[in-house]
């Protein structure tokens, strides 16, 4: 690894989410919140729409990830709200 590649790994990880990143996943017919790498989930929802807004609100106090899964648990979107010193460009809003 160059040490460029190395210097920017490094300062990335100052800057990472102080929190766990929040999944939105299909959860027995309905939406769970789940902390990464937690195998509880956090809450459950009849909408998927209900869980993101959960989902935000805890990464937003976190400064964490949320992370949205489809039906089949494929990552179909993310949102950002912690420190990130380069921000991708929102191309959603």
């Amino acid at each position: 690894m160059n040490a460029t590649v190395q210097h920017d790994i490094e300062h990335s990880e100052n800057f990472m989410s102080k929190g766990k990143d929040q999944h939105v996943v299909p959860h027995d017919g309905s939406w769970a919140v789940r902390g990464e790498g937690n195998t509880r989930v956090t809450s459950t929802h009849d909408t998927q729409a209900a869980a993101i807004d959960r989902a935000r609100g805890i990464a937003q106090h976190q400064e964490s990830e949320v992370v949205i899964h489809n039906r089949r648990g494929q990552i179909r979107d993310s949102d950002s709200y912690g420190n990130d010193p380069c921000p991708p460009k929102d191309r959603k809003h």
